[in-house]
Order: structure tokens, then sequence, then C-alpha cells
């Protein structure tokens, strides 16, 4: 007999086994123990897990003739029958060549007839869900009330196929992934069985290549002992499964910890080299980010399925990496997983990933971008600007009252620098709370006295102002100088009407109409402080009287005035209202020109 490959040399016989589906096989044994057989089994899960392998063995322990501890003998003559596989009493179908509805209707025709020697007749249908409609609907009557000697077992990968009333009908057996724990223990015996050299952590590595599945597993062991003649070795195994190795991301680690983006772009240029995948890369160097996390606490190195040497090592680097290192790392992996498939550059994409991740440790490191920012106290303004009329004001108490003597006005040398601390501080020095919403120049607003003169107050005012501050005392200029940051400032309609805007601008997005509405409308300034503001009717009003409040208080901030005051009035019949709406534009030129409704009414149009 020629040679039989190790999967098929080391298929289960036997319940005990079987590796890594205790729940299972424990609740198979009890039935055949207590003679509760069911009539219609269904073994779900991945491949090579052992759904057709138990299906057989279960099939042979229910016809046993000395059954022990629910497993076949092997030695009675339905055993070996069985074990042969000549026997009638067992019969395997391949749904995925017999899925029609004839192989269904033959199949409900030997149904009838009783086992030869056992006392079950067994029917084992793999790749179920391969089955069509109609042959899942000419199967339902039989496997709801089968013969007392058949007993089906159904084996697929896929359940979701499977029609519900067939779910219904049958006892689900989920099959687990094999753990590699599991696997690795297990190829460890049969490497002792077969008299092979293993290293622990090129076992793991096989392991891990199955995936879960012991069939795959023993297939690449077999693989791997043709490749090393018998001494199988780490470096063998992840040469001949073309592995990435450990030591690439324990090295790219330590350079990452220590800024090192030249020497970690030349090894990711070494990985691409041997041949491998940029997103097999960076898939592995997330992986290996998460195996340093779970090996920090004691509590989750369970969760670390390495060999022993290699935990080691784990152990030890993780102590050199901080926490938030490996969180903010494993976000950017992950986001450059994501975006791989996407990108039109993906050796770039790798590249800036990993010149974050070795910024990660920077002290000026961003919180999520990993990149490096300047700080906030190193940014230098643009311009140059001069004092503001409050720090001049600190730094020379006689200021203002040297203004008012001259008649020269400090502050309109330097419209900008007024600007600046307009827009972006309150008279308090603290922050503007509102965004900005517009990049256009702002009228610069000034503080009362700092002027010589005035645009607004007659002649006569100012001159009795200038006599009041000759007569000013230094102490009391220096009072003033301390309240200057509560001096309400002046202001004009244009400086009011800018800041109205602003804060119909930043209304939430539900009030897009009011919004629209409080732009079209135009404040006029009755005093030096109050305005009004023309409404068309009471509904608006109402609304507006709800905002006053609120208004009041954006003005009062940004045109640093106290006073400011927010009156309503609804517009009489015979005031001119600016138009708002289509209707009410159309109806205002109507006025003007009577012929646009002999035209709407020729052309029959209808405004909306």
């Amino acid at each position: 007999m020629g040679y039989q490959a190790l999967y098929r040399r080391y298929r289960p016989a036997r319940f005990e086994d079987f590796v890594g589906q205790e729940a299972v096989i424990k609740t198979l044994r009890s039935q055949i123990m207590s003679g509760r057989i069911a009539h219609a089994y269904l073994f779900c899960g991945t491949r090579g897990t052992g759904k057709t392998s138990t299906a057989k063995v279960f099939a042979r322990a229910v016809n046993c003739e000395h059954p022990e501890n629910g497993d076949p003998c092997g030695v009675c003559p339905t055993c070996k029958a069985l074990a042969e596989e000549n026997s009638l009493d067992i019969l395997e179908i391949d749904a995925a060549s017999n899925n029609g509805v004839d192989e269904i209707r033959d199949l409900r025709e030997k149904v009838k007839y009783p086992p030869q020697t056992g006392r079950y007749r067994v029917y084992i249908i793999d790749e179920v869900h391969m089955l069509s409609q109609a042959a899942f609907n000419a199967f339902l009557k039989t496997l709801e009330e089968p013969p007392h000697h058949a007993i089906f077992i159904l084996a697929t990968t896929e359940k979701h196929k499977i029609l519900p009333t067939i779910l219904s009908r049958c006892q689900i057996y989920d099959f687990n992934r094999i753990g590699i724990k599991d696997t690795t223990e297990h190829l460890q015996y049969v490497a002792k069985q077969e008299h092979i050299n293993a290293e622990p952590e090129a076992l793991t590595v096989i392991a891990q290549k199955a995936d879960g599945g012991m069939r795959d597993a023993l297939s690449i062991f077999d693989q791997v002992v043709s490749f090393t003649g018998g001494n199988i070795t780490y470096k063998s195994v992840i040469e001949n499964l073309n592995v990435l190795d450990y030591e690439y991301y324990f090295k790219l680690t330590d350079l990452l910890l220590e800024n090192k983006v030249p020497e970690a772009m030349l090894l990711f240029n070494d990985v691409l080299k041997k041949g491998f995948d940029g997103s097999h890369f960076i898939t592995g160097l997330s992986s290996h980010f998460r195996d340093l996390l779970v090996s920090k606490d004691a509590s989750t190195l369970q969760l670390l399925e390495v060999g022993a040497s290699i935990r080691e090592r784990y152990q030890a680097q993780a102590r050199k990496c901080e926490a938030k290192f490996l969180y903010k790392a494993m976000k950017l992996c992950n986001d450059c997983d994501l975006n791989y498939r996407a990108s039109k550059n993906k050796r770039l994409l790798v590249e800036l990933t990993l010149i974050q991740c070795a910024q990660l440790t920077l002290p000026d490191a961003d919180d999520l971008a990993g990149g490096r920012s300047p700080k906030k106290n190193h940014i230098k303004p643009i311009f140059t600007q001069q004092a503001t009329p409050e720090v001049a004001t600190q730094s020379q108490p006689q200021a203002p009252v040297a203004a008012a003597q001259t008649g020269v006005a400090p502050a309109a040398s330097s419209p900008t620098a007024t600007q600046g601390s307009t827009n972006g501080m309150n008279t308090g020095g603290r922050p503007n709370p509102l965004p900005t919403t517009k990049e256009e120049k702002k009228i610069p607003v000034f503080k009362a006295g700092t002027l010589g003169m005035s645009i607004r107050r007659p002649l006569h005012e100012q001159t009795a102002e200038k006599t009041d501050a000759k007569n000013t005392s230094a102490a009391h200029a220096t009072a003033t100088s301390s309240s200057a940051s509560y001096e309400d400032y002046i202001f004009n309609e244009k400086d009011l009407n800018y800041y109205w805007r602003e804060f119909a601008a930043n209304l939430p997005v539900e009030e897009k109409a009011n919004s629209a509405r409080m732009m079209n409308m135009h404040p006029k300034l009755l005093n030096d402080t109050t305005f009004e503001v023309l409404v068309d009717n009471e509904m608006v009003e109402k609304y507006m009287t709800q905002l006053v409040q609120a208004i009041q208080n954006h003005l009062r901030e940004r045109l640093h005035n106290r006073k400011i005051t927010m009156t309503i009035r609804v517009s009489a019949p015979t005031e001119n209202i600016r138009a708002y709406s289509h209707v009410e534009r159309f109806q205002m030129m109507s006025k003007k020109n009577p012929n646009l409704l002999k035209l709407k009414e020729a052309l029959g149009l209808e405004l909306s």
C-alpha cells in the first residue's frame, strides 16, 4: 500500500480522538449510552473541524454490538465492516453532486428498506446546503417522519443557507474552531508517533496558519515534514510557508519606539522584497501591537497564543511600550488596513502609517494623528502689532488725558491691532466663545475717549469732555485705566449689521428658514445704544422676541458695549417692507408695473 496522508491516517476512530469539540462529543456519547437517539442531526462549522468524522464515528457507535462508554468497540463484525467501509448500513451522499429532486426521490425509496446487519441505517448527507429549493421541499416529509430504523446526519459549512423548515426538524450541533493550543498539542502527539523532531514555536506557526482546522494543520505538517526531512524548526517553517517572521515585528517596534523613521522604512522595503503584501504586513503589525498589549497584564496573558520563548520576548518588549503608544499605534494600523484597498499608492499609505507610529513617543505628538505639531506658545504673529488702547492705557496712565489735550487718536494709527483685539478677545481678556463664520474685513470698533473727535456727538459736547479731562487728576486717570476693560465702545450701524448677520449664521440647521429671514433684516440705530428691528407680522415678532436676550448678549459681547438694547416693531400696512419670498417680491413688482399681472394671467402662471 502506498503512502497515506497524515490527516487520513490520524482521522478519529473513537470519540476520545476528537480535539476541541468536547461539548458535542459529550452530548452524542450520552445519547448513545442512554439510547435517546434522534432521527435527524445537523453538524455545522468551518472546514476541518471534524463534522464528517464525527458523523462516521456516531454511525459506527449506534450500530456497534458492544459499545464501550459510547465508543464503538472496533472488534465486532459490524465495526469491522464499517471500518473497512463496505457496510450497506451507512450511506454517504455528496449533496454538491446529488442536489436535484430525482436524487431525493431515490433516497425516499431506499429509506424504506431496513438495515442488513446493524440496528440503524444511517444517511450522511455532506454539504447539504447545496441542495436545490425543490430538493429541500421533497426532503421535508421524509426528514420529519422517517422510519424508526433511519437516522439522517446532515453536515454543512453554511448553516444560513438551509431552510428554517429543515433546521426545525434537526438537532443542531455547532462545531467550534479548534484553538491554537489544542492544535499544537495534537501536532506534538502526531510528531511523537511519527518520530519527528519539532520545535514548539514551529508547531505554533503551523497551528496559526491552519486557522482553526485540524485537517489543514495536519496537511501543512505533512508538507513541512517533506521539506525538512523530519527535523522541523521555526526557521524552516516560516521559509516553507512564506510566513512573516516575528523578528521583523519585534525589530520594527524597537525602531518605532526610538523614533527611527529611515530604518523603519528600510525594514518595510526588505519585507516587500521578500514578496509579502503590504496589507499582510500591516495586519501582522496591528496583531503584534495587540499581543504586546495583552502581554502587559498578567490577567490577559492567556490571550497570547504563542510558544514559550516568543511569549517571554513579548513580555520583555511590552515593558518598554506604554499603553498609550499601543492604543494609538493599533488605531493607526487599523485605519491603514481599512484604507489599503481603496488607496492608489498603497506603499506610501503604509509608509505614512509607520512615520506616524514612529512619532507617537515624541513629547509634542498629536493625540490621534501621531504627527508632530508646533506648541501653541511657539506660534508668532504674522504682523507686528502696536499696543492696543487697553495696553497703552495700562502702561501709560496719562495717555487718554494727553490724547484729549492734543486731539491725536493713538488707536486710529493702528486699526489692525484694534480689529485683532476685538475679534480674538473680549474686553476682559477672555477668549471669544463664538466661531468666526466669514473671512471678511471687519470694521474696527473704537473705545470712547480714544479718538480726538466723534462724528455722532456735537462739537460742544466734545469740547466739554476735553475740559473735564484737563481737570482730571492723576489718581482719577489711574482709576480709569484699571476699569478700562469695562468701558463701553462706540459702534455704528455697519458694525451692528455685521454682527447681526454673524448671529443669524450661527443658528442651528433646523432653523435655516429663520436664519435666512434674519439675514434679510437690517437693524437700524435709534440712538447710540438702541436699535430697532422691523418685522412684517406678529408671528415673526413672537419668534424674534424669544431671541432678544440671546441677540443682545451676542452683540454686547462682540461690540463691547453693555448698553446695547434691541426693540422690535411690526411694520405698518403702508410702510415699505423688504420682500422675502417669491410671492412677496412679485406682489411688490406688480404694484410698480401692473402689466406683470396681465402677463401672468395670459401665460397661466402660478407662483409657488
